[in-house]
């Protein structure tokens, strides 16, 4: 980052990190990329080349797939919901409810997956995260009773909470210089997963069971964790701690955040989190209830919403390192508002594809704001620094889709959506409080 608040940076000592002090280079044309404007494909082929060079391609493209099972499996709960609700008799507040818990627990498993991450080798983090999930997955389409399905929720988002920080830190050790396109294209490729497996779910739920649906996942999930076991070179010690982080510098983390720009990014993240949490928990069954679409289109334009984050998220890893946030990050987050606001107005299919592209270019904020963060804290406390803010903004997001559900309980679904264009409206005042980058 660069700006105010600009925080002295140390690499890790024993991951072969490169130890620097002072402020980061500058972005916005100041630091490795020129301000002339640059031929769009060889841009492209510079960074995909950067991002294979020194054999780094393999890990990346590992931690990528299992991350886009991972994010995709979680996308299939929404296109399921409809049939969780006949199954075990759930109103849409209670089904909201389940999706939050899935949330909840993804979110406070990351402050302790963030202190792992720092301390231990991230190898072995993402391998026990996909495989927990895994197993959580076959409890969930095995379940008995609501207690039990929301209990198997529970441990699924445990698992995965172990995942997004260890990615992270993983992907910062092998790309040092590009964290914003490396981040950006693990994204891109969790849209994939999110674009692919939620129609693929529904189809089989169609045409099998909503279990088959759900759980074809499962075994991909424990393949992908032997892949990335055996794949991903070790950055630690898997016994000894990398170093040393006790209690007073975790919670010397929150002293950051009486910085400015600190407190604005994790307000801002979390309003997004509550958006995109809330949108996604019951965009298909909206779809079906209010639009009186078919099961098999709505996860058709649910799948879409992705689709367009699979372009919209390295381009805006890309912009981040090229420009800076604040441009960058405007620049994502106006055309949702003009999508929010129109998608209750609007009945056609083919107007609805334009609108939902509309608001999935808010998915490129994520690789914005993680990489400044990720950028703002030492290398020391990054995983613990990441953990704490988005433990933080994910608990308190997480409660979207059931406040969502209640809403639509209440026959107030559009205006659900209207009230989520005036919050992403906030996220983007707030956006140009933040110093410019």
């Amino acid at each position: 980052m660069d700006g105010e608040g600009a925080l002295v940076v140390f690499r890790a000592p024993g991951r072969n990190r490169k130890r620097t002090t002072g402020k980061p280079a500058p972005k916005g044309g100041q630091g490795r990329y020129p301000r002339n404007a640059m031929n769009v494909r060889t841009a492209v082929g510079d960074e995909l080349k950067a991002l294979w060079a020194g054999g780094k391609g393999t890990s990346l493209v590992v931690v990528a797939t299992a991350w886009g099972l991972l994010v995709g499996a979680r996308m299939i709960y929404p296109v399921v919901l409809p049939y969780l609700q006949d199954t075990y008799g759930l109103s849409l507040s209670v089904a909201g409810l389940l999706v939050t818990v899935l949330w909840l627990f993804g979110s406070l498993g990351q402050l302790p997956g963030g202190l792992l991450a720092d301390r231990y080798d991230e190898r072995l983090l993402l391998t026990a995260s996909t495989l927990i999930v895994a197993v959580a997955l076959g409890a969930v389409v095995t379940s008995a009773s609501p207690v039990v399905l929301f209990l198997a929720t529970a441990v699924w988002g445990l698992g995965h909470s172990l995942y997004p920080i260890a990615r992270i830190t993983f992907l910062s050790n092998r790309y040092a210089d590009r964290l914003g396109s490396a981040l950006g294209v693990t994204m891109a490729t969790g849209d994939v997963g999110q674009t692919v497996l939620p129609p693929i779910a529904a189809a089989i739920a169609a045409a099998v069971a909503w279990q088959a649906g759900l759980g074809f996942v499962a075994p991909l999930l424990f393949l992908g964790s032997i892949v990335i076991f055996v794949v991903l070179p070790t950055t630690g010690s898997s016994t000894e701690p990398a170093n040393s982080t006790s209690l007073r510098d975790t919670l010397g983390i929150l002293t950051e955040l009486r910085n400015p720009a600190m407190g604005f990014m994790s307000a801002i993240l979390f309003l997004y989190i509550f958006i995109w949490q809330s949108f996604t928990a019951f965009y298909p069954t909206y779809l079906t209830s209010v639009k009186e679409l078919s099961p098999s289109v709505a996860s058709l334009l649910f799948g879409l919403f992705f689709a367009v984050g699979v372009v919209v998220k390295p381009v805006a890893g890309a912009a981040y390192d090229r420009i800076g946030m604040r441009g960058s990050l405007v620049i994502v987050l106006l055309p949702p508002v003009v999508g929010f606001t129109l998608l209750p107005l609007v009945d056609s299919v083919w107007v609805l594809v334009g609108v939902t592209a509309l608001i999935s270019t808010m998915l490129g904020s994520g690789a914005i704001t993680q990489s400044y963060l990720a950028d703002s804290f030492s290398e020391e406390m990054q995983g613990t620094g990441l953990g704490v803010i988005r433990t933080a903004t994910a608990t308190l997001g997480a409660g979207g889709p059931v406040l969502f559900g209640v809403i639509a309980d209440y026959g107030f679904f559009d205006q659900g959506y209207f009230a989520l264009a005036g919050i992403m409206a906030v996220v983007i005042l707030l956006t140009l409080r933040m110093p410019r980058s």
